[in-house]
C-alpha cells in the first residue's frame, strides 16, 4: 500500500439553527397520533440520517466551509432544478428509502432553519460532506464531526419531546429509522491523504481505530433510544473516478479500478459487519427491542459499474460534470459542461453518485430496512 501513500492532494479537502421551538398542546397530541397511527402499520415514524456527503442533503450550506454543492450544475434535475445542496444531481439514496417507506419525500437537511415540526418529527439528516468517524477527517475541512452530528440528535430529540412530550417523543424514536453512512473519506481523503494518520497507524490498525468510534456512535444512538439501526459499509473507494485519475498512468485510457485500494474497503467491510454483531450481541442482553444490521453498497456499486449495460449505465469511470476525473464541489460549478443524460453515468462528479444509481443502491438497500422495520 506504501506507493498509494501521498498520492491524494490536498485540494480535495476544499473540495443559523433557527427550527421552531415551541408548538400548541393541541398540534402537539394531533402530530403525536399521527405518528403513533403510522408506527401501528408498521411504517417507521421517522428517518434519522447521519454520516457524510453521500447523506447530507445540504447540512454544509449553513457552516463556514468550502465543501458545498449547493449551486448548479449540482441539483440540476432535483424539483425545479434546485441546488440544495446534495452531491448530485437529484435525490439521495436516503430519499429513495424515505419515499419508499411512506415517511417523506425526501429528507431535509437538519440545519435548514425553516423546518416545521412535522418535518422534524418525520425525520431529517445530521449528515456533512466530508465527515468521517475519524474526528481528524471533519476537522481537516471544518465541516461537522459524527460527534457532533449526535449533539445535534440529542437537540432535535428536545425539540420534538416539547411538543409531544417525553414518552411519545420517546415511542417517536423507537420506531424510527436509523441510518449511517460514513467512512470512505476516512480513507480517501484523511488516511491515504495525509502523513498524520499514516505516522500513527498501519492500514489495519486504522480500520480497527474506525471500527472503536463506529461502536462508540451507535452506543449513543442506542442510548438516545434508536433502536432500528442499519449502517452501511464503503464501497469499492478505488473505483472513484477522482482516485483513478490521481493513480492513473494516461487520464483518458485506461480508466480502471484500482483493486489494491478496493481492497482496503472490502476488508474493512467484513470487520464492520463482525463489530456489528458483537456489538449487538452485547446489547441484546439488556435490550431485546434492538436492531442493528449491515448494509452492503460495495457489492451493487461495484456490479454496476462492472456490468454498467445491466442498469442502463455507459460510463462508469468519469463523471458527469466537467471532465469528470477530478471535479467535485466548487470545481464543479455554473461554468462546468455537463453530459445530457446523467442517468448514463454512475458517477455525477468525481466522487459521488448520479441520482440514477443512487436509486438502485436505495432498492438494494430494501432488504436491510425491512428487517430492522418488523418489530
Amino acid at each position: 500500500m506504501e506507493h498509494f501513500k501521498h498520492r491524494i492532494p490536498y485540494v480535495y479537502f476544499f473540495i443559523t439553527l433557527s427550527i421552531v421551538f415551541c408548538s400548541s398542546s393541541a398540534q402537539g397530541e394531533q402530530l403525536g397520533r399521527q405518528y403513533h397511527d403510522k408506527a401501528s402499520k408498521g411504517t417507521p415514524s421517522a428517518i434519522f440520517v447521519f454520516g457524510d456527503s453521500t447523506v447530507d442533503p445540504g447540512n454544509n450550506n449553513y457552516i463556514l466551509t468550502l465543501v458545498r454543492a449547493n449551486f448548479p450544475p449540482y441539483g440540476r434535475d432535483f424539483p425545479n432544478h434546485v441546488a440544495t445542496g446534495r452531491f448530485s444531481n437529484g435525490f439521495l439514496a436516503t430519499d429513495f428509502i424515505a419515499k419508499h417507506y411512506g415517511i417523506k419525500k425526501y429528507v431535509p437537511a437538519y440545519l435548514d432553519p425553516t423546518l416545521s415540526d412535522e418535518e422534524l418529527m418525520t425525520g431529517v439528516s445530521f449528515g456533512s460532506a466530508l465527515s468521517g468517524f475519524d474526528p481528524l477527517t471533519s476537522q481537516f475541512s471544518g465541516v461537522i464531526s459524527m460527534v457532533k452530528q449526535v449533539e445535534n440528535f440529542k437537540e432535535c430529540k428536545s425539540r420534538i419531546e416539547v411538543v409531544l412530550g417525553n414518552e411519545k417523543a420517546n415511542e417517536l424514536i423507537n420506531k424510527s429509522v436509523f441510518i449511517l453512512s460514513a467512512g470512505t473519506n476516512d480513507f480517501v481523503a484523511n488516511y491515504f491523504a495525509s502523513p498524520i494518520r499514516q505516522a500513527m497507524f498501519s492500514v489495519a490498525e486504522y480500520q480497527h481505530f474506525l471500527l472503536q468510534n463506529v461502536h462508540h456512535f451507535i452506543m449513543e444512538l442506542w442510548k438516545e433510544g434508536a433502536r432500528k439501526i442499519v449502517i452501511a459499509g464503503l464501497p469499492p473507494i478505488g473505483c472513484l473516478p477522482m482516485v483513478i485519475t490521481l493513480h492513473a498512468q494516461n487520464l483518458t485510457e485506461h480508466r480502471a479500478c484500482l483493486d489494491s485500494l478496493s481492497s482496503v474497503a472490502r476488508v474493512y467491510n467484513h470487520l464492520l459487519q463482525q463489530e456489528l454483531n458483537i456489538t449487538l450481541d452485547k446489547l441484546a442482553m439488556y435490550d431485546h427491542h434492538v436492531k442493528l444490521v449491515y448494509l452492503d453498497i460495495y457489492d451493487p456499486l461495484e456490479s454496476m459499474i462492472h456490468h454498467p449495460a445491466k442498469f442502463g449505465f455507459k460510463e462508469v469511470s468519469r463523471g458527469c460534470c466537467g471532465t469528470g476525473y477530478l471535479e467535485s464541489s466548487f470545481l464543479c460549478n455554473s461554468l462546468s459542461p455537463v453530459c445530457e443524460d446523467a442517468a448514463k453515468y454512475v458517477f455525477w462528479d468525481s466522487i459521488h453518485p448520479t441520482e440514477r444509481t443512487y436509486y438502485l443502491l436505495s432498492n438494494s438497500a430494501r432488504r436491510a430496512i425491512n428487517f430492522v422495520i418488523i418489530d
